[in-house]
């Protein structure tokens, strides 16, 4: 025995029996039903649209109408008339139940997961929260965080709060940071996995707190009256706790205490750090710290987000590597894979740690404390054959990637700020090595830097397939040293690769 479908033919027949349907205004209820097979109707309130539809469709595809026409309600037996939703939506939801297809953009998409939770339609609430997670947006976060929470979706609720925290520095900046609700603010300050500038964070929050309590004071040089200031210190009492005061200067620490509008116990927690910071006493300041953040729930000595790296300490450059990535979900969910002094200045480790893993972020320090590395979209790999089934790879050994660059943090030898250095518009077909399965990351052909087999030192052709900075030209001392202080006789004392 054999068995055979047609399933889009099915499909679209059903579709037609929906479609082939004439439209008629609500209001014309003296109209006679042509189509005598239909026996429901449901009506758009918002632009009184009505479509006529099919009971047995309507009970297979949700449990809310199988429920609904079980339960012998007479008042709904030929018709209901829905508030929430207009007849565009309404059509292209009930067109889906009866073909299967459905058509999800920017405009319809809430919408529909509005629809689809309500009237308990599971796969379309799948469907519709894919689009909306693919095409979340700033003006529309806010919105979908609130509808997740109404309509209790877990997981788009999560999501939501991902996607503020990685762009929670960008997120504050704008209008919509003023709509959230205090609850969701609150856990998304909990968390500790916000890239952002604390300082600029809790005035974001003052702001917050004046738009919700209707003070209308936006410039500093208009002050607020007792009645204001206890206003908005109830409103943002709830907050205050959850910004890191560690991550402050000094003269942000005095500004924020002259302000006075955090409970008066963290500004005695401020003062007492004021001080220490004042006195220089690394040890005491340790231990004032220490004794701060023993409790779990205390979070304003807690650093939000430390970067795992013995090479970068200083915030600043923490912040270039962001930037130039531009990548958040890469950059918050990327780790350090290998460390040479963990896992041993060995090529062939590297390799095996390292290949394959896509975006690929490298990381290296020589011994007279030049900071330099690259980034690369497609990531490394030795396996010679890639190119047959990856464009991106070509037989020769070489990678194309237009996005991959290469950066120095710290060059003390020309005294030069950090600064990111793209490839080459005519070099982008060589822009990272795969073949040397006996050599470290390659970037460049020619090579603007390479490290040899034991990691511990390499070369630098700086200039011949990435751009080089401003007053500097290719083929020279000055070019070839920029990275790492010389052409070949700097040696690694760290190298440190991060990815997914």
């Amino acid at each position: 025995m054999e068995t055979y479908s047609n399933l889009e033919k099915l499909s679209n027949d059903l579709k037609n029996l929906f479609q082939n349907q004439k439209q008629k205004q609500s209001k014309n209820q003296n109209q006679n039903q042509e189509e005598s097979h239909f026996d429901f109707e449901i009506i758009s309130e918002q632009d009184q649209i009505s479509f006529k539809t099919h009971k047995s469709i309507l009970s297979s595809r949700s449990e809310y109408f199988k429920t609904l026409f079980n339960s012998k309600m007479s008042e709904y037996q030929e018709k209901i008339t829905l508030t929430d939703i207009p007849s565009p939506t309404l059509f292209a939801i009930l067109n889906y139940f009866y073909s299967g297809k459905i058509e999800i953009n920017l405009e319809n998409a809430i919408e529909i997961l509005i629809f689809a939770s309500r009237y308990l339609i599971d796969e379309l609430i799948e469907t519709s929260s894919y689009f909306i997670k693919n095409n979340l947006q700033m003006q529309t976060i806010v919105d979908v965080l609130n509808l997740s929470e109404e309509m209790s979706l877990n997981q788009l609720l999560e999501f939501c709060y991902q996607f503020i925290s990685e762009n929670f520095y960008e997120f504050i900046k704008t209008s919509f940071f003023l709509e959230l609700e205090e609850n969701h603010l609150n856990s998304i300050l909990s968390n500790d996995k916000i890239f952002t500038n604390e300082f600029e964070t809790f005035q974001s929050i003052i702001k917050w707190g004046k738009h919700k309590s209707n003070i209308n004071k936006e410039k500093e040089n208009q002050k607020l009256d007792n009645q204001e200031r206890e206003q908005l210190q109830d409103k943002i009492s709830s907050l205050v706790d959850k910004i890191r005061f560690i991550d402050f200067s000094k003269k942000e620490i005095a500004k924020t205490l002259k302000e006075e509008l955090i409970p008066k116990q963290i500004s005695q927690k401020l003062m007492n750090f004021l001080i220490l910071k004042n006195e220089k006493d690394q040890g005491e300041l340790s231990q004032f710290i220490q004794k701060e953040t023993e409790d779990p729930k205390s979070l304003i000595f807690k650093e939000r987000y430390k970067f795992d790296s013995e090479i970068i300490q200083e915030k600043g450059y923490v912040n270039k590597l962001k930037k130039w990535i531009n990548d958040n979900r890469f950059f918050f969910k990327m780790k350090k894979g290998f460390s040479a002094k963990k896992d041993g200045f060995d090529c062939k480790k590297w390799h095996d740690i390292c290949d394959n893993k896509g975006k690929t972020l490298v990381i290296i320090k020589t011994k007279d404390n030049f900071i330099f590395g690259g980034f690369t979209q497609i990531g490394f790999t030795t396996d010679k054959s890639k190119w047959r089934e990856d464009s991106h790879y070509f037989e020769d050994g070489w990678i194309t990637d237009p996005n991959s660059f290469i950066f120095s943090l710290r060059n003390d030898k020309n005294d030069r700020k950090s600064e990111k250095f793209s490839i080459k518009q005519t070099q982008d077909n060589f822009a990272v090595y795969y073949n040397y399965s006996n050599k470290g990351p390659t970037f460049g052909k020619g090579n603007d830097f390479i490290l040899n087999s034991n990691l511990q030192h390499g070369y630098s052709n700086f200039g011949y397939t990435y751009n080089l900075p401003k007053g500097f030209d290719y083929d020279t001392k000055e070019s070839r040293g920029y990275l790492a202080g010389s052409y070949d006789s700097w040696e690694v004392d760290e190298l440190e690769t991060y990815f997914i």
